[in-house]
């Protein structure tokens, strides 16, 4: 049997994962980056994209993350989300749901924060988007 690690993936309202995996790919803020066992310590911000949880050999999961933090030590990994969902959960309709409302924040933005919100929604909805496209 191969090497695991403790893989948990949080959001505030609950706990989505708990589970012994071979390995997880997380969307860090900085590119994406592969969690194996024994991995050397880090912490590191996370941007919109694809949780993607590896069992034999394989992809056997995927979650679809806005952003959070992602903490790794040599006996797991942890994340804390904002937002997460499955990726086969994700439908047009909530595709297009995600940008009319980041639209609207955008319509009605007054301040520099408003505007920050704003395009930080249309660039989730856009990272929903793509994982529709690479879909088929």
């Amino acid at each position: 049997m191969a090497d695991t690690l403790t893989f948990d993936l949080v959001t505030p309202g609950r706990l989505l994962l708990s589970e012994q995996v071979e390995m997880v790919i997380v969307p860090g803020s900085e590119g994406y980056f592969g969690v194996l066992p024994k991995h050397a310590p880090v912490i590191s911000t996370l941007r919109p994209g694809v949780i993607d949880v590896h069992q034999g050999g394989a992809v056997t999961r995927q979650f679809f993350v806005a952003g959070g933090f992602a903490e790794v030590s040599a006996a797991g990994a942890t994340v804390l989300v904002e937002e997460a969902c499955a990726v086969k959960d994700i439908t047009r309709d909530m595709v297009e749901n995600r940008k009319a409302e980041a639209a609207a924040l955008a319509d009605n933005a007054a301040t520099d924060d408003d505007r920050k919100k704003a395009a930080r929604a249309r660039w989730v909805a856009d990272e929903m988007a793509a994982v529709i496209a690479r879909a088929g």
